[in-house]
């Protein structure tokens, strides 16, 4: 079957077309160029609609049982918030935290078809991956947590060898199918165990010989060395301690040229300066991305409103559980990988931490210079759910609007922010950037989040609204592979994603070491630890995309 998009304005970065009128093909799933000799079976006329790649969502909670863990915690959300069937659609609820089907149908309501778990712990990799292919529509992909697991500190400690290191990081990407490294305050969640309460970079886990810095020194080298395209992603030390901006320096610097990512940055860009002593290091955290040309980030944007937060970062959510809004949580250990902490939290605008938080995280946005180094997240639930991305959108394309909302947030927090002077509003082509083709260049995804021939036909069309929280909230058609899956915003059809993962070369002797382990201290067997390829599949809905690594193995 042969679809043609006719005359829509086309915005696809990845190929140098910023609002170019085009014709688009589809043919068996993918984008094809213009067929010769070939009719057209079904055309769509999309004159003055704006047409962008499928968006990808790089950074979202939606699959662990830190989920579930919030889910159970908070019956009143779903209670608050029921989606019924409908002749397509299965039912669900939750707001903060959806249900995994009304997640998939949210997203592609939105115009998302791809979305990355960005904390799979390697315990609990399984459940994570089951989670997540319960999810329709959208292909997905997880971050694999390691920097706090009791093998690799005590590797570290004694001494072992870059290569043996790598070893290990390979063979645990290959046991919990991730596509990319992630650390959560490196060291910290293994010292908050040991009855630590903080742990600065250069500060020594108490139980192991090492620091943050060493942690992610080594990490980061092991996936550029290993070739995993996505840098070390890091939720760094002392999230939403004030002054931890300093800390956030030093990280991009101290490691030494190597690619890293920074996650949700605005929770790392907190001063002390004020009568509150709280203030914003937004300017200074800008100012080091635009020089570390090695260093990209996302902002983890905080919205007003009730969510939930919900981390591995045990140690500072315990810190956080007092201003648990209602007032429950959970603090837990896990296994001897890392811990969970959840804590439901209320985003105030009259709050003047929360108001300036919310200011802090757009003017982030406004100063990046480079949109293909920053990318469009609330760290979902943690600053704000993902259905709020359509505010965000208009908060940075719109100045009036934004400078409208920021005269009602708490006056102190008007005035410790340089976000009224700001004149950027970020252009349709910027937000393909940062939502799509960004996305997907980190990532690794070679047939996502671009126009382009060959690519997969991930396609979202909008009618081009001024309002554009309105345009980016329904979009009037979304295509996953070739399919159209959501018209006029709801749901048409379900189709079911492909899971990525990589695959790096590692050395099969690790394994010996590694079962004496799991023996001595594990409750889990080293065979059950790992997940084989068909445990996808063998549902008859779900598949496995390997994604190549520079060296490694397919």
């Amino acid at each position: 079957m042969l679809i043609k998009l006719t005359a829509g304005t086309v915005y696809d970065p990845a190929n140098g077309v910023d609002g170019k009128k085009r014709d688009i093909y589809i043919q068996d799933g993918r984008i094809v160029s213009r067929p010769q000799d070939v009719q057209v079976d079904q055309e769509y006329d999309l004159r003055g609609k704006v047409v962008m790649a499928g968006a990808i969502d790089m950074h979202t909670h939606i699959g662990g049982g830190k989920g579930n863990i919030a889910r159970i915690l908070l019956p009143e959300d779903h209670r608050a918030d029921p989606v019924v069937r409908t002749a397509v659609t299965r039912s669900g609820s939750g707001h903060a935290m959806p249900s995994t089907l009304v997640t998939g149908y949210r997203y592609a309501e939105m115009g998302y078809t791809a979305g990355f778990e960005p904390a799979v712990l390697p315990v609990n990799a399984r459940q994570a991956h089951m989670e997540m292919a319960d999810i329709p529509i959208l292909d997905k992909g997880g971050y694999v947590l390691l920097g706090s697991d009791d093998y690799l500190l005590r590797m570290m400690t004694a001494k072992k060898d870059q290569q043996a290191i790598n070893d290990y990081v390979a063979w645990t990407l290959h046991a919990a199918k991730g596509i990319a490294i992630k650390v959560v305050n490196a060291g910290g969640i293994s010292a908050f165990k040991f009855n630590q309460r903080k742990l600065d970079l250069d500060e020594k886990n108490s139980h192991y010989d090492v620091t943050p810095r060493q942690i992610l020194q080594t990490l980061a080298t092991a996936v550029k060395e290993l070739g995993i395209t996505h840098p070390l992603h890091v939720h760094g030390c002392n999230l939403g301690v004030p002054g931890n901006v300093e800390t956030t320096l030093d990280t991009m610097q101290g490691i030494g040229g190597l690619p890293m990512h920074l996650t949700h940055i605005q929770f790392h860009s907190y001063g002390t300066e004020g009568d509150f002593k709280f203030s914003s290091g937004g300017a200074q955290i800008v100012e080091a991305i635009n020089r570390h040309k090695n260093i990209t980030a996302d902002v983890g944007q905080i919205l007003f409103g009730q969510t939930v937060t919900a981390s591995g970062d045990n140690m500072r959510q315990h810190a956080n559980h007092q201003f648990a809004s209602p007032n429950k949580w959970v603090c837990m250990d896990i296994e001897c990988d890392a811990g969970c902490g959840v804590v439901p939290f209320k985003y105030r605008d009259q709050n003047f931490v929360n108001a300036l938080q919310w200011a802090i995280g757009l003017e982030i946005f406004l100063l990046v210079d480079d949109p293909w180094r920053v990318f469009l997240t609330t760290d979902h639930p943690n600053g704000a759910p993902f259905t709020s991305y359509p505010h965000l959108i208009r908060l940075l394309m719109d100045r009036s609007f934004r400078n409208d909302m920021l005269a009602t947030i708490h006056p102190e927090a008007q005035k410790m922010t340089t976000l009224g002077s700001i004149d950027r509003e970020y252009t349709l082509n910027e937000i393909a950037i940062m939502t799509r083709a960004g996305a997907a260049k980190i990532i690794g995804l070679q047939d996502r989040g671009a126009l382009s021939p060959g690519n997969w036909a991930d396609i979202t069309v909008y009618s081009d609204d001024p309002d554009r929280e309105k345009m980016f909230a329904r979009p009037d058609y979304v295509f996953k592979d070739g399919e159209l899956v959501v018209r006029d915003g709801q749901v048409v059809k379900v189709t079911w994603g492909t899971t990525y993962i990589v695959k790096p070369d590692w050395d099969p002797g690790i394994e010996k070491d590694l079962q004496k382990y799991f023996d001595r201290y594990l409750t889990m067997k080293l065979g059950n630890f790992k997940i084989s390829d068909d445990e996808f599949t063998e549902d008859g809905r779900g598949s496995l995309t390997v994604q190549p690594t520079r060296g490694g193995a397919l």
